[in-house]
């Protein structure tokens, strides 16, 4: 797989990581690593006042820090990954040590010291600096103060081993979610109307059942074709309550973040964390996520009454009782159903046209036009699984090794003790160095897509598409930043904008000449049909009101747990705004499960934030629109993408970029005409 196409094999100024570390090395670097930064800091505590300075302190902390991750992040990446367990365990170890070293150097008093200093001695001498670099110092300060330096010594105390126990519990809570085995298994019988070519990668075991993984592209099958509501409620149930190990894990996080936020002299952790992003409170998050469900609610009561109708009348088909109720077990199946009927969606047709050693090098082909840059697959590279690609990403034009842009990774298909789901990590981020030159990036995608083997084409559903084609906008984000800090380089930017300029790529995906490019059949490599595109395209918005409803349900779940001043019984909330918010049924209250115990953005750096996902699709809908809507493919609004949105990655303030990119600040206008079928009024809180 490669877009390098007739441009000439260049040699990259920055050798490939070779993914090679033992268990023993992880740890040896990691101890020489925490060292190394520890008496980089000591020696900025030490600095004289008038020694203190915007190069002796806010850039050698920078500088300190930016190696103490690049040396270390690929390290505790193999947490995630690698199908070794000394070298999961070693890398585990190894996070754990890292985590409370951080609490540790965040909570030096005497560097902080010198950040007063420094910054005292920057006002009165006001030297030239740029906006990065008063960006540098602003948020240096402002991380000072949200740490709790300004507390009394007793306090420090007290909330740096508190730190330290939530990294722990943090940790703990997201190796549950990555180690987790889980599985059902079901008769063919139990998986009437699944489709058979999934039945037969199914693994066989005894009793003439197959084994049903709680992985996504095990689990989605069943949930979307099962006929028996049965076994979607069998396979619902156990996908729910396959991490109710995490249950005493998130109580002990949550307490311990209430104690935090008591000692920092804050409300609610979600007020803490809040205070530092677009929307800044809680409050606002609250308002704009209860706008949001008002609005989305008479659309989603309509989406419920469609999809009953059809349970009826699929109920009388099956000859089995219609209770009047969607359940949540329901919701994929007669989504899908509504899909095929309305629009007359075909999924296993469309998914045909999918395969996957054909999606991905057409995405990244997409991604090449627009964006004007190639990746070459690394000769001989050295990774920790076989099914692993590296690859060297360039401006497509290169003639020389200026035209280098980092190091990608895809890891896409699915196997025990991997991430679960879909992301990518910015291993290492770029920054200009000492003598004006660059250190260049490392990203990795890591998805659980369908595997192609000699007996099986791999085949992706176009939510599939999606996911690769949303995800791959991080990676390229990632990739084409251009920050003198490595603290801002890429997806550093707000945690509520984050989403945005993926969520913005994901219309690619529903765009007529792209489906043309990237979709070929299995077997007669034609392209997708017109009517199959066109049942694509109109059902992006069938049943939005119950899929948006359903992100404003976990919205609302996670502000409320972090806005809570006392105990929280999470598996109770979880339920119950399930069924009042997203309008569909669950199980009865002594049946409830606790499924918020596979939701690694609590604990991933989403907490209290998971709005956001929502908060950003306002800003990504506003770009589309504007920009790209009239020529999605046009390498003009790809540079200004890139130059405005990609580049300076969280070096200026996020609105900045988006009002540079636009030419005016973003409004709502888009997405509620979208969702809503109308025009923004006055009064939205969007």
């Amino acid at each position: 797989m490669s877009t390098a196409d007739n441009n000439p094999r260049l040699t990259p100024p920055q050798p490939a990581i070779k993914w090679n570390h033992t268990p023993e090395l992880i740890k040896t670097k990691t101890d020489e690593e925490i060292t190394a930064n520890r008496q980089a800091l000591d020696s900025i505590a030490n600095l004289p006042k008038a020694d203190c300075n915007f190069q002796s302190v806010f850039e050698a902390i920078t500088k300190a820090n930016t190696v103490l991750s690049k040396e270390t992040s690929p390290l505790i990446f193999y947490t995630h990954v690698t199908p070794n367990d000394d070298l999961r365990a070693a890398s585990i170890a190894a996070e754990e040590t890292l985590d409370k070293y951080s609490v540790e150097a965040e909570m030096r008093v005497d560097v902080y010291r010198s950040v007063l200093n420094a910054e005292e001695n920057i006002k009165e001498t006001n030297p030239n600096l740029t906006p990065e670099q008063r960006r540098l110092v602003e948020k240096t300060v402002l991380e000072g103060k949200r740490a709790g330096l300004g507390l009394p010594e007793t306090e420090r105390g007290k909330l740096k081993t508190l730190k330290e126990e939530l990294a722990k519990a943090c940790q703990d809570f997201s190796n549950n979610c990555n180690q987790e085995k889980g599985y059902m298994d079901f008769t063919v019988e139990q998986l009437r109307g699944v489709p058979q070519k999934t039945i037969d990668g199914y693994k066989k075991v005894e009793d003439d059942k197959v084994r049903v993984t709680f992985k996504t592209p095990d689990t989605v099958p069943v949930m979307k074709y099962a006929e028996l509501p049965e076994t979607r409620k069998a396979m619902f149930a156990g996908s729910e309550d396959r991490l109710k190990i995490n249950v005493p894990v998130m109580d002990k996080v949550l307490d311990l973040r209430r104690q935090c936020t008591e000692l920092l002299g804050y409300d609610t952790w979600a007020q803490y964390v809040l205070e530092d992003r677009m929307i800044k409170s809680p409050e606002k998050a609250a308002e704009f996520l209860e706008d949001l469900r008002e609005k989305l609610h008479p659309v989603g009561v309509a989406d419920r009454k469609a999809l009953l109708e059809l349970k009826k009348s699929e109920c009388e088909r099956l000859n089995i009782p219609f209770d009047n109720e969607l359940y949540v077990w329901d919701w994929r199946y007669y989504d899908r159903l509504y899909a095929e009927k309305t629009v007359n969606m075909d999924n296993e047709f469309i998914k045909a046209h999918f395969p996957a050693n054909v999606v991905i090098p057409a995405v990244l082909d997409i991604y090449k036009q627009l964006l004007n840059v190639r990746i070459e697959e690394v000769p001989n590279a050295v990774v920790w699984h076989e099914d692993v690609k590296q690859y060297a990403a360039w401006d497509l034009d290169a003639t020389d090794q200026s035209g280098f842009l980092g190091y990608l990774h895809l890891d896409l298909f699915p196997r025990q003790n991997k991430y679960g789901h879909a992301a990518v990590w910015g291993l290492i981020s770029g920054y200009e160095t000492d003598d004006g030159g660059r250190s260049y990036p490392v990203t990795c995608m890591v998805a659980n897509l369908a595997k192609p083997t000699d007996n099986d084409p791999g085949l992706l559903s176009h939510d599939d598409v999606v996911t690769f084609f949303h995800e791959m906008g991080h990676a390229w984000h990632g990739l084409l930043s251009r920050t003198k800090y490595a603290r801002f380089h890429g997806t550093s930017v707000s945690r509520d904008f984050v989403e945005a300029p993926s969520q913005m790529l994901e219309n690619w995906c529903f765009e007529r000449v792209v489906l043309e490019k990237i979709s070929r059949h299995h077997e007669t490599q034609l392209p997708l049909p017109d009517e199959a595109i066109e049942s694509i395209i109109k059902s992006r918005y069938l049943d939005v009101g119950l899929f948006y409803l359903r992100q404003v349900y976990i919205g609302m779940f996670d502000q409320a747990l972090h806005t809570s001043k006392e105990k929280i019984n999470a598996t109770e909330k979880w339920n119950e705004l399930r069924e009042t918010i997203s309008l569909v049924k669950g199980f009865e209250k002594a049946m409830w499960k606790p499924g918020f115990g596979s939701v690694g953005h609590l604990v991933g750096g989403y907490d209290a934030q998971y709005y956001g996902y929502a908060y950003s699709l306002v800003i990504a809908y506003d770009m589309y629109e504007t920009i790209f809507k009239a020529d999605p493919l046009s390498p003009a609004a790809g540079k200004r993408y890139r130059d405005s949105i990609l580049k300076p990655g969280g070096s200026r303030d996020e609105l900045a970029s988006v009002e540079e990119f636009l030419g005016r600040p973003y409004n709502a206008e888009a997405f509620q005409k979208a969702l809503f079928n109308s025009d923004a009024s006055s009064g939205s809180h969007l």
